[in-house]
């Protein structure tokens, strides 16, 4: 589980950094918008894309520190 959670937060982390740099470029890199779809998607996110893309960032990141210090099963 230990192993799951830290891969789940890496791919949180990458998937939110690549959407922070499509936003700050302007959709230069479509490639990198993995978060694009869920920041089209939902409604109260319109117009809030790098805020949204931040917090996916963070909350991989937390997610992978987290899951780091837990003990070996």
């Amino acid at each position: 589980m230990k192993r799951f959670l830290e891969g789940l937060g890496a791919l949180l982390l990458v998937a939110g950094v690549a959407g922070v740099i499509r936003e700050m470029t302007d959709g230069w890199f479509r490639f990198l918008g993995l978060t694009r779809f869920l920041t089209e998607n939902v409604g109260f996110l319109e117009g809030r894309e790098l805020f949204a893309n931040i917090v996916v960032a963070v909350l991989g990141l937390a997610l992978a520190i987290g899951a780091s210090r837990m003990a070996r099963d």
